[in-house]
């Protein structure tokens, strides 16, 4: 067992308001930090590798694993199911390892209900308005006028879901959210429950006491 036990960091917003810049920021700022490999039942694409891409796996193992709480948060999404194993990040958090999780505000209330929910710590990320979310996509230059419309009608169903997550961070400034997320990750680092060698720590503190004041 690690000094420290790790976190799995959840990061959720609409679609352009800065989630895959902060988290590339923040695996930049801490290269220890790794994303969670999700489980599907879909067919492995030309080039992806079995436990790096994904974990590829039938779909009654997949089932098996839901059914008995193997999987952290699962949807079915096209015709496939796709899932978060727990093993794999408890194997990480038990190492001192955070594990990021970029996932909707569906994922986030599965594994914030699940057995390590209590080592979660889940981000949303707001953008500054609409129309700027908005200007956001449309900059990308990576989506159609129907595909933007889509992600637009889309966002306001993950925005109206903010209020479910530890922390809500505006990001209307990159540099001042980067730095206001680092702060949140490096206090939620220091909880009590993610410190598990305090208990002894303060038993050997008590001992001490005791062999001083008698």
């Amino acid at each position: 067992m690690s000094n420290r036990r790790g976190l799995l960091i959840i990061l959720s917003s609409p679609s352009g308001a800065g989630k895959s810049t902060l988290t590339r920021q923040l695996r930049d700022w801490d290269p220890s930090l790794s994303f969670s490999v999700s489980a599907t039942t879909r067919t492995p694409r030309e080039g992806e590798v079995d436990g790096k891409d994904y974990h590829f796996m039938s779909e009654p193992e997949f089932q098996r694993q839901v059914a008995n709480g193997d999987m952290l948060e699962h949807a079915h999404v096209f015709g496939n199911f796709y899932g978060s194993p727990r093993d794999p990040v408890q194997t990480a958090i038990d190492g001192g390892d955070d594990v990021l999780f970029d996932i909707d505000w569906q994922g986030a209330q599965q594994i914030q209900n699940s057995a390590l929910g209590q080592h979660t710590l889940s981000i949303f990320i707001l953008p500054p308005s609409i129309r700027e979310l908005h200007r956001r996509l449309v900059k990308r230059g990576q989506d159609s006028d129907e595909v933007i419309a889509r992600r637009m009608r889309k966002s306001w169903d993950e925005i109206s879901h903010w209020a479910e997550y530890d922390y809500v961070l505006i990001n209307d400034d990159l540099d001042v959210t980067f730095e206001r997320l680092k702060t949140v990750v490096q206090a939620a680092r220091l909880k009590r429950i993610q410190q598990p060698g305090l208990n002894a720590h303060v038993k050997q503190l008590h001992t001490e006491f005791e062999e001083t004041t008698l």
